[in-house]
């Protein structure tokens, strides 16, 4: 690490958590409920769901519109939970989100690519993004990540290719970038908001991996510091809220955003339950809450702790860490030490069957595996105890398993020109199609988006025509395991494509782009 840096200067917000408080409040004074949901506070609830999550969490299961929680004098505990929100990620305005990042995903992209609005999408992004373009109707073009074809990783979008992408479209309102990626590595986010903004584009960022970024001075600053318009933060990726809770972030205090935080409300509106879940929004006040008390003193301890992880598996022979050492390559301006990707390519093994062997040997499960890598992910309050004996326990599975020669990535080629969007997305996707199989395919216009999962960004998007080289690269992660996103026949034995074979023949606009991981 570098010399420590002083103290982050941070918005000052309460430590108190407000929603948390008033749902607690209700939850456990004995109220009678003559409302949903139908368990009544846990009485209701089957035997062994009570004994499974106990009788406090089906207590506090509360529905929308209580006096004193989310209606009544204003402002109400859910507005000052979503207030102090914004203060800690000093935005102008935040919602807090309960179907994850792709609920603010898709509220983004209904907003901003209205029929007949033109976006620019990292053609790498999340699978929601392409989600979103359905729903929405908008058109998209993609710009490329650089590529590492040595590890077969996608890395971020580079100033300068933002800018020749923003170039060939002038009529582009917004652009959506991923930073960080799912290896961990930052992209040049102060740099492509300048390029956007030179051009009036407003800039969102897809942060779902980084929602602690900005709280510890050894971690790449927020994307809203640094100029995006919009950020998105998975806050149960590593913050530590409930699975299926995230937070959207519109607007620094003191720069107001390119997009309607009015439009954004509406649209987050159209895709949110009218019966979100009480206790998924308590875990993001109640992980805001401790981000922002202890936050600083948490990250130092899981950094340590993470430093000292790598330094010990890096020593396993045939083994070699991706980190900070690929900082400064295009598209990669920082990286994130609660990521520890791991390069095994030197024990002639794939990641799969390393990872394969840790859950049968030592019941230990990992975020990622690839041909070339398996990635680790760190919480905010990491426990020590389990990562210090993993560097033992790997070593052990690198020792039983490995083998002469050299293991290879599974590379997607980056070949733009045999990538075309040639139907619009939407109208690919609901067009009269028929499934076929995979062979007979190729060429055809494809009505699915496929994405190996995770990280669950589309190899494939409606509208694209089938390739050969995407043949082979998702052929090739079903035979390794991975499970295939959005595909009608998960087996991957027969796709759907537009059953009108000359659709997408004349008029068909290239986008050049890079083939996705």
């Amino acid at each position: 690490m570098t010399e420590r840096e002083p103290p982050l200067q941070r918005p000052r917000t309460l430590p108190t958590a407000p929603y948390l408080e008033a749902i607690v409040s209700y939850g456990f004074r004995g109220s009678v409920r003559f409302h949903v949901p139908g368990h009544k506070g846990g009485p209701g609830a089957d035997p062994g769901l009570r004994s499974a999550i106990g009788e406090r969490a089906l207590a506090l299961d509360i529905c929308q519109d209580i006096e004193g929680i989310d209606i009544g004098p204003k402002p109400t505990p859910y507005e000052q939970a979503e207030e102090l929100a914004a203060v800690a990620y000093d935005a102008g305005t935040t919602w807090f989100l309960t179907n994850g990042a792709t609920q603010g995903n898709h509220a983004l992209i209904l907003a901003l690519a209205k029929p007949g609005d033109h976006v620019l999408v990292q053609r790498n992004s999340h699978a929601s993004i392409v989600d979103g373009l359905v729903l929405s109707g908008g058109m998209a073009s993609f710009v490329a990540p650089e590529y590492d074809d040595e590890l077969g990783m996608a890395h971020g979008v580079t100033p300068e290719a933002l800018a020749r992408a923003l170039d060939r479209s002038p009529d582009i309102s917004a652009a959506f970038i991923v930073s960080p990626t799912y290896y961990g590595m930052a992209a040049d986010v102060e740099g492509c908001a300048r390029v956007a903004h030179e051009r009036d584009v407003a800039l969102i960022v897809d942060c779902a991996w980084g929602s602690h970024f900005g709280f510890h001075p050894d971690l790449p600053d927020s994307p809203l510091h640094l100029g995006a318009d919009a950020e998105l933060a998975s806050t149960h990726k590593i913050v530590g809220s409930l699975t299926q809770s995230a937070m959207l972030h519109v607007g620094n205090r003191t720069h107001p955003p390119l997009i309607d935080p009015g439009e954004i409300a509406r649209c987050i509106r159209l895709v949110r339950s009218t019966s979100p879940s009480s206790l998924l929004l308590a875990s993001l006040d109640s992980a805001r809450r401790q981000l922002s008390a202890h936050g600083e003193a948490l990250l130092d301890r899981t950094i340590a702790a993470s430093m000292r992880a790598r330094e010990a598996i890096g020593a396993i022979p045939g083994i070699a860490m991706v980190g900070s050492e690929l900082v400064g390559r295009p598209g990669i301006a920082g990286w994130d030490p609660l990521r520890i990707v791991i390069d095994v390519r030197g024990t002639g093994c794939t990641g799969y069957e390393l990872a394969a062997e840790l859950r049968a040997r030592y019941d230990i499960y990992i975020e990622l595996a690839t041909h070339a890598t398996i990635v680790l992910v760190l919480g905010l309050g990491q426990p020590v105890e389990p990562l210090e004996r993993f560097a033992h326990d790997f070593a052990e599975t690198v020792r039983i398993l490995a083998r002469p020669g050299e293991g290879r990535a599974l590379a997607t080629p980056p070949a733009p020109a045999a990538h075309q969007t040639v139907v619009p997305i939407r109208d690919a996707f609901f067009g009269r199609a028929e499934a076929v199989p995979v062979d007979e395919a190729v060429g055809r216009i494809s009505c699915e988006s496929i994405a190996g999962y995770p990280p669950g960004v589309p190899s494939l998007l409606p509208g694209e025509r089938v390739t050969e080289e995407v043949v082979s690269y998702l052929r090739a992660l079903t035979g390794a395991g991975a499970r295939l996103h959005g595909a009608a026949d998960p087996t991957f034995t027969t796709v759907r494509v537009l059953a009108d074979r000359s659709a997408g023949a004349n008029g068909a606009r290239a986008e050049a782009q890079l083939p996705a991981r």
